[in-house]
């Protein structure tokens, strides 16, 4: 990363009506409508979901035209969105009056076969640097640079080693772009879950900017460890062996879409999100976990920085002198970041991880003793040597409880 760009952490390329209810102001989080369809042999027609939104799939009407159910078309107009034009190449528009910012405003149908392996292997990633100067003035806590530790890359099969980890791929007005995302437990589905957590700046663009678009989660993205030039003309088995999960939820922090940016600022202590996922096709009834099997739980009440012995941060970095193919990991002693003194201290450890790790899970021994999601990769320096991500509190957890929620009867 030779300049500043709009990615978070390891740096990377041009990222229960059931269970229990938070109601606490500070939990403002903010939630994406649902993934519809855009497939011509796709069969089930429209149903509601909670909250006013609305999902489905397209069906076809005989002449090779997308049938869409009226409701479901009014909602999308609302949006602005034709269907049909967005599935040929309107969902490239990014002009400011038509890039859907808040909450209520996020759409991400599904398109059928856009992710395919070379698309997929040249994503760039939306890494979030900082100019270590840019702390200079900080009045919080902030322990001194950590030594840069060397990433490790992990053994292929990766779904043997690292099951819960894969990469988020998405578009932005640069263009395709990819992160590494976790799949975590849900609350409201045990041993079902369909939940991956990732970072804010891998969903929307902060403070500047609105959703990206066809976000999708491929777990064990090269499970066999290939090279660049071995994936070339693969079929997308190889490269997506347990599937494309399209996003057809998302939440992010309130605090992020207000004051992320392209360095991270004052929201990177924040950058943290949720996706529910759907398959793109067909999953036999079994839910990601299922597919997976394994799903990390989060812990949101992880000890203090001075008390954590031990973090290992995982990805798929893709800047130089990585290619974003292959799975890498770093294990370190965590120090302090603070990025404004009135800001959550971010953990901050040694890792020569780059761009494209963004999003990318942090495990530690959790408070039960077992290991857990405790944060996520956000933000990295210009030249590389360590990475940075939120801790994870009250927000986080509102976050991650809105999106069980949505789905708990479900």
């Amino acid at each position: 990363m030779g300049s500043i760009r709009p990615s978070f952490t390891a740096r990377g390329e041009s990222r229960r009506e059931g269970a229990r209810r938070r109601t606490s102001p500070v939990l403002a989080t903010v939630a994406l409508a649902s993934a519809l369809a855009l497939t011509a042999t796709a069969c089930d027609s429209g149903d509601s979901q909670a909250d006013g939104q609305t999902s489905a799939s397209a069906s076809s009407n005989g002449d090779g035209k997308i049938k869409i159910p009226d409701n479901i078309k009014e909602k999308l107009k609302e949006h602005g969105i034709d269907v049909d034009k967005w599935k040929d190449g309107a969902w490239k528009n990014w002009d400011r009056d038509d890039w859907l910012r808040e909450a209520q405003d996020y759409v991400n149908p599904i398109i059928e076969g856009l992710w395919d392996p070379d698309r997929m292997r040249g994503a760039d990633d939306p890494d979030k640097v900082v100019d270590p100067g840019d702390l200079a003035d900080d009045q919080g806590v902030t322990d001194p640079t950590p030594a840069s530790v060397d990433a490790k890359s992990v053994p292929p099969a990766y779904h043997a080693n690292a099951a819960e980890a894969g990469k988020v791929f998405f578009d932005s007005p640069e263009g395709t772009m990819v992160c590494s995302a976790t799949v975590v437990q849900d609350p409201a589905h045990p041993g079902k879950s369909n939940l991956v957590w990732t970072a804010g700046h891998c969903v929307h663009a902060g403070k500047k900017g609105g959703w990206y678009r066809n976000i999708a989660f491929v777990p064990s993205y090269n499970d066999k460890g290939e090279t660049a030039e071995q994936l070339q003309n693969v079929p997308k088995e190889e490269v997506a062996p347990y599937g494309v999960w399209w996003g057809d939820w998302a939440q992010t922090s309130q605090q992020w879409i207000e004051q992320g940016g392209a360095t991270g600022g004052d929201g990177a202590p924040y950058d943290f999100a949720v996706i529910h996922v759907t398959p793109e096709e067909g999953s036999g009834g079994k839910s990601l976990e299922e597919t997976v099997g394994s799903a990390l739980p989060v812990d949101f009440k992880a000890p203090a920085v001075p008390k954590v012995p031990s973090i290992t941060a995982t990805g798929y970095p893709a800047a130089a002198p990585y290619d974003g193919q292959k799975l890498y990991q770093c294990t370190d002693r965590p120090g302090r970041l603070s990025i404004t003194a009135s800001a959550p201290t971010m953990y901050r450890i040694g890792c020569s991880m780059t761009g494209g790790a963004s999003g990318g899970g942090w495990v530690a021994t959790g408070s039960n003793g077992k290991p857990a999601l405790v944060s996520n990769t956000s933000i990295g320096p210009v030249t590389s040597g360590w990475l940075a991500g939120p801790r994870l509190g009250d927000v986080a957890e509102g976050v991650y409880d809105s999106v069980s929620e949505k789905f708990a009867g479900q």
